[in-house]
């Protein structure tokens, strides 16, 4: 039966199917059956309907809640959504005492309510998930401040840094997706039931009492856009694809890195495949695939913005639209932090391989160029001189260390002795000490930073 009009013909098979939305909407049948759990408790408070036939929706829904999470009762997919199901399930049950659940209530602001109490639950739980893995990226600093690695820009060795350093950089990555989120939650923590069609109702209904009842921090302000407002899911689908960007990001590095051309780390077993005709295969294809899923929380939130982008006030089918981008996304997300924790808990850190890295490639030539400040030359004469050392460098296959003093004070007189221990790799880390920097000490203190931070949330 159709919720929405006898006064209508029904509708045709395909027409139907083409309509209907259980399919998907069903995992919304707690989140529905919560809203109107409130909704009861509040008409039968404020005396719209008697306590008594109050009591007997009440307890059936609970039943109804109980014997679905049971698997006593299947959910009927030939129903047009997850609110007919339960709402004619009940009428089923309890006779035309159920028909007045509906009573000051649309499908309008119902479908909202599930939507932001379904909301409001997967950001709590992305929220951890996030949470573990910046714990993870946590230990994993911790022991790795003595690690010694090339940092790059363009992809080209450029100065060193430290696995930690590295590592923490992701770290605040995530910590801002963290904020992002709980600033969404915040925003999004408002009860749109009793905003009906689209203009409230007659009916002396009380919003602050299932605003109370069902944990909102506030009702909606405007009942029009209550019904029409999907901001939150666009900004949760936009949450989501910046947390996929960190995410493939960091894949994209931990795959080049785990390359025989590098062979900086090995991906664990748990989390590698082999080929079906290449033995000696390991291939990184969970960090691939975190790296591919990016491109589907992409989707799902432009397919969103294109849903919307066009509807006018207030409630429009297109709506209907929302919900599949947005589990989508949010089971994406969910399992990809939860395999990202999975890689970094197990990886095989080279450190070896990553410090003899670290000595090609001229990665101490800046800090050359800071010495010869330090001895008085501007910097861009320092920086002048260098390029040639580097040339000539190059030219003979010699590291900077390897120079004699006399060929240094060929290219400038100024050079003495103290050079070689400036330009020490340990010695270029220690010297930068700057706050966020990779020397020991600052990277201890972005530890401990993160720590607090996240320890607030």
């Amino acid at each position: 039966m159709y919720l929405w009009g006898s006064h209508l013909e029904g509708l045709e098979e395909f027409t139907h199917e083409f309509n209907k939305s259980i399919d998907f909407d069903k995992i919304l049948y707690e989140e529905d059956i919560s809203g109107s759990l409130a909704h009861v408790k509040m008409l039968s408070q404020v005396g719209i309907i008697t306590k008594d036939d109050g009591k007997i929706i009440l307890d059936e829904l609970k039943n109804i809640l109980k014997e679905i999470k049971d698997g006593e009762l299947e959910i009927n997919l030939k129903e047009e959504d997850i609110h007919s199901f339960i709402e004619n399930e009940l009428t089923n049950r309890v006779g035309d005492v159920g028909k007045k659940i509906h009573t000051a209530r649309s499908r309008n602001d119902q479908c909202a309510l599930d939507l932001r109490l379904y909301a409001k639950k997967v950001l709590k739980s992305i929220k951890e998930e996030l949470l573990n893995l910046i714990q993870e990226i946590i230990e994993l600093a911790g022991k790795n401040k003595d690690t010694i690695m090339p940092g790059f820009t363009h992809m080209q060795h450029a100065q060193v840094t430290t696995f930690a350093h590295y590592i923490l950089s992701y770290g605040q990555m995530f910590y801002r997706d963290l904020t992002r989120l709980i600033e969404t939650y915040n925003r999004l923590d408002e009860n749109p039931l009793g905003s009906c069609a689209l203009v409230t109702t007659s009916f002396n209904i009380d919003r602050f009492m299932t605003t109370d009842i069902l944990g909102f921090k506030k009702p909606t302000e405007n009942s029009m856009d209550s019904v029409s407002d999907r901001d939150y899911v666009l900004e949760i689908l936009f949450n989501n694809s910046l947390i996929m960007t960190h995410l493939s990001r960091l894949c994209e590095e931990l795959i080049y890195f785990s390359s025989s051309e590098y062979s900086y780390i090995k991906f664990s077993e748990k989390f590698s495949t082999g080929s079906s005709i290449m033995p000696q295969k390991k291939n990184p294809d969970m960090a691939e695939l975190i790296r591919g899923k990016s491109g589907r929380c992409y989707g799902d939130l432009f397919t969103l913005f294109t849903v919307l982008k066009g509807t006018p006030q207030t409630y429009n089918k297109d709506f209907q639209e929302d919900k599949e981008p947005l589990f989508d996304s949010v089971k994406t997300v969910f399992n990809s932090l939860k395999i990202m924790k999975g890689i970094l808990e197990t990886l095989y850190i080279n450190k070896e391989k990553m410090r003899i890295s670290a000595e090609e490639g001229f990665l101490n030539a800046t800090d050359l160029a800071d010495y010869l400040v330090l001895k008085g030359l501007p910097f861009r004469e320092a920086y002048s001189i260098v390029g040639q050392i580097v040339n000539f460098s190059s030219e003979k296959n010699l590291k900077l260390e390897d120079i004699s003093l006399e060929k240094y004070k060929i290219f400038n007189e100024i050079f003495e002795e103290g050079l070689y221990e400036f330009i020490k790799i340990e010695n270029s880390l220690k010297n930068r000490n700057v706050y966020g920097g990779p020397a020991k000490e600052a990277v201890t203190i972005q530890i401990n930073n993160l720590k607090k931070f996240i320890s607030k949330i």
